[in-house]
C-alpha cells in the first residue's frame, strides 16, 4: 500500500513573517500573554485578601514591583490594541441599519470607544468614591 502524501507544502514555523497581515494577526493573537498575566496577579490578590492582612501586604509589596507594573502596564495597552482591532472588525462583521440605511462604520467604532470610555468613567466614579 502507498502512502499517501499531502498535496499541500509544509509550512515552516515563520509563514506569518512573510505577510504584514498575518503579522498584525500574530500580534493581536499574542495580547494574550500579558492579560493572563494581569489575570493571575488579580487573582493572587483575591487570594491574598482571604489569607489576611500579612498576605495582602506582601500582594501589594509584589504589585509594586517595577517590573509587574511595566507588565500590567503592556496589558494595558494590549488589550486597548485588542479592542481596537476588535472595533475595526466588528462593522464588517455585524452591519447595522437604522431606519433602513446603513450606519456608518466609523460612527459604529466612535459609539463602541464612547462605550469604553464611559465604562471607564464609571470605574473611576465608583473607585473614588464618587467625588
Amino acid at each position: 500500500m502507498a502512502k499517501q502524501t499531502s498535496y499541500f507544502p509544509e509550512l515552516k514555523r515563520n509563514w506569518w513573517l512573510k505577510h504584514s497581515y498575518f503579522k498584525k494577526y500574530m500580534a493581536r493573537e499574542a495580547t494574550v500573554l500579558p492579560l493572563m498575566f494581569f489575570l493571575v496577579c488579580l487573582l493572587a490578590g483575591l487570594y491574598s485578601l482571604l489569607q489576611g492582612a500579612d498576605s495582602w501586604q506582601g500582594w501589594l509589596q509584589f504589585m509594586q514591583n517595577p517590573l509587574v507594573i511595566a507588565i500590567n502596564a503592556l496589558a494595558f495597552i494590549a488589550s486597548l490594541y485588542h479592542a481596537w482591532t476588535f472595533f475595526q472588525l466588528f462593522p464588517r462583521v455585524m452591519p447595522l441599519r437604522v431606519g433602513g440605511r446603513l450606519l456608518p462604520a466609523n460612527l459604529m467604532v466612535l459609539g463602541q470607544w464612547l462605550g469604553v470610555l464611559a465604562v471607564m468613567g464609571l470605574a473611576a466614579w465608583i473607585f473614588t468614591g464618587g467625588q
